[in-house]
């Protein structure tokens, strides 16, 4: 538990009166589920810049990346590479033909909705198959957010974990029920600025107490030299071409990822997007290195030293131990806004799959709008309660989960995207055996770890390649 915790506290009563005046607000101005979803493409690109990357980075950012610097060392580079080429390309190549290509296909609203359409699926099943995916990684996408509140309101408050846990996703889920897309995309813009400040304040504080770029090689060299080599991990074996790769690959992740890919859908005109992609570009490499930094710093700087999970903390010691309690309550809301902003954009692409692809797509084809809107809602309470309850373990690895949603999502959907916007001659066949390779493998990879060195491989690579060649084989063997 952290001292001085009601200067802290109220400084997160301030910030989430803020946000649930937001949601209050957007809560006034949602009238269907359009609203509810896209925010009726309304989006400049300031926002849309700010609502993307906050939603990607969740609290991962905060607490699973600098605790993997934490432990790792200058292995962690090589991840942060790999997000940074991959945000690149997905701003580059899949946003403005995603805009546009879901605009023309009727206003498609989710990302089973573009699949149906793109390939005229009518017997829906391609809809279905993607929306249970989408169900499926979200709520263990979802659990992890749930995961981070939890460990933030514990060490802040010293309540025990399972309290913590409500605690953390009943703001959430408020926040999410009654905003919809507006009020999260409003509030994105708020939070990521505010992640971005936090992150490079408490950078900036380690880098100082730590002794700069000098203090920080003699640290390191001091407690284990092998945290200074990019090619070694922390454990001293060598990373070898697996490690490499495997962390490499997370940039793979980004065209399958239904809660940034809506996020290029609901800018209001294309051309913006450009701006954009400069915006979310300066915004991404400053955050990623930041968080390497407080991560790195906190290993000479930290009085006691941090094990397993509890390294995932790094983040919050550092605030509370550098600067006073309103301040270091402004740091640490910036740890509940990434947990909401991406938890919230999770929850309502994941509840919109329930709403779209299979309440209406199986039970109420005729539903109106009023009522797929509160059907929507519900689903956000339902597969909020499933979230926290995967979210019960106290020694669960934000970064862990998140890992394994992500790959999920980037070998479900990345081929699939990516090819069905620049190959017209893909079929729907070749969509659903891209799909179907990509997730099966993304679940049943990680099983088979340990039995042979292959499989220590990130299951998103393997995910994603398979995936690629599903497609291009079908879509071929049906051309002759």
């Amino acid at each position: 538990m952290i001292e001085n915790n009601p200067y802290i506290a109220g400084t997160f009563a301030v910030y989430l009166g803020v946000i649930l005046l937001l949601a209050w607000i957007a809560y006034r101005r949602t009238r269907n589920l359009s609203d509810f979803i896209l925010g009726g493409r309304s989006l400049n690109s300031w926002f849309t810049a700010m609502a993307a990357q906050a939603s990607d980075m969740s609290g991962w950012l905060l607490m699973g990346l600098p605790g993997f610097a934490y432990l790792a060392g200058m292995e962690a580079g090589w991840m942060v590479a790999g997000l940074l080429a991959g945000t690149y390309f997905n701003w580059k190549v899949v946003a403005r033909r995603l805009r546009e290509a879901t605009e023309k296909l009727g206003d498609a609203l989710t990302m089973p909705d573009y699949f149906e359409r793109r390939f005229a699926d009518d017997t829906r099943v391609l809809r279905l198959i993607a929306g249970a995916f989408v169900l499926f990684f979200f709520t263990l996408y979802t659990s992890s957010g749930f995961v981070a509140g939890a460990k933030l309101f514990e060490s802040l408050f010293g309540v025990p974990y399972g309290w913590a846990l409500i605690l953390g996703g009943l703001s959430i889920v408020l926040y999410t029920f009654f905003g919809g897309f507006l009020a999260i995309s409003w509030a994105d813009f708020l939070q990521g600025t505010l992640m971005f400040f936090a992150l490079i304040l408490v950078a900036a504080a380690g880098w100082h107490a730590i002794g700069g770029g000098d203090g920080l090689h003699a640290s390191l060299n001091a407690l284990n030299a092998e945290l200074l080599d990019p090619f070694t991990a922390g454990s001293g074996e060598a990373l070898g071409w697996i490690g490499i790769a495997s962390l490499l690959a997370w940039g793979l992740g980004y065209p399958g990822q239904p809660h940034i890919l809506t996020r290029f859908m609901a800018i209001r005109d294309p051309a913006e997007l450009k701006t954009s992609r400069r915006i979310a570009m300066a915004w991404q490499a400053s955050v990623l290195a930041a968080a390497m930094v407080v991560g790195l710093t906190a290993v000479g700087v930290l009085e006691v030293p941090l094990q397993g999970a509890d390294a995932e903390k790094a983040f919050i010691l550092m605030a509370a131990q550098f600067f006073p309690a309103v301040i270091a309550g402004v740091c640490l809301s910036a740890i509940l806004a990434a947990i909401m902003s991406t938890a919230s954009a999770q929850l309502l692409v994941a509840s919109s799959a329930f709403a779209e692809d299979f309440y209406k797509g199986l039970a109420r084809r005729d539903a109106g709008q009023k009522e797929l809107l509160w059907v929507g809602r519900a689903a956000v309470l339902g597969i909020s309660l499933l979230g926290l309850w995967m979210a019960r373990n106290p020694d669960s690895k934000v970064l862990d989960l998140v890992a394994w949603a992500w790959a999920g999502f980037g070998a479900t959907f990345g081929p699939a995207v990516i090819l069905s916007l620049y190959w017209p001659r893909m079929t729907r066949n070749a969509a659903l055996a891209g799909m179907l390779v990509g997730g099966i493998t993304a679940v049943a990879w990680p099983l088979a770890r340990g039995s042979a060195p292959i499989f220590d491989l990130y299951e998103l690579l393997p995910g994603f390649v398979l995936s690629m060649l599903a497609i291009v084989v079908v879509t071929l063997l049906r051309r002759k």
